[in-house]
């Protein structure tokens, strides 16, 4: 795992904002905003993790919205490689947490 301590910004491929937002209507700014919210879960994501190391991560945008997201931390900040809406599976997860 990373010290979320430890990260000072968000390092954006185009690319993959505009993938995001075409594929599922997820703003990049959106993506961030999960970051400051509570509760936060970040676990690896070890099955997709070939050539990096690849994490998962379920937080809630500042409107509400429960994301799903694939990160990447590359030096001292975090790449979003992709993002979503939860799964109903994912959100009772989310859902337990304090």
């Amino acid at each position: 795992m990373f010290d979320l301590n430890a990260i000072t910004g968000f390092d954006w491929d185009e690319g993959n904002k505009a993938k995001n937002w075409e594929k599922h209507r997820v703003d990049f700014l959106e993506c961030e905003e999960v970051f400051f919210n509570k509760p936060l879960i970040i676990g690896d994501d070890s099955k997709h993790s070939a050539h990096e190391r690849r994490h998962f991560v379920l937080g809630r945008s500042n409107a509400g919205r429960m994301l799903y997201l694939v990160i990447t931390i590359r030096k001292d900040k975090v790449r979003v490689i992709s993002a979503r809406d939860q799964s109903r599976k994912e959100r009772q997860v989310y859902e337990q947490q304090p």
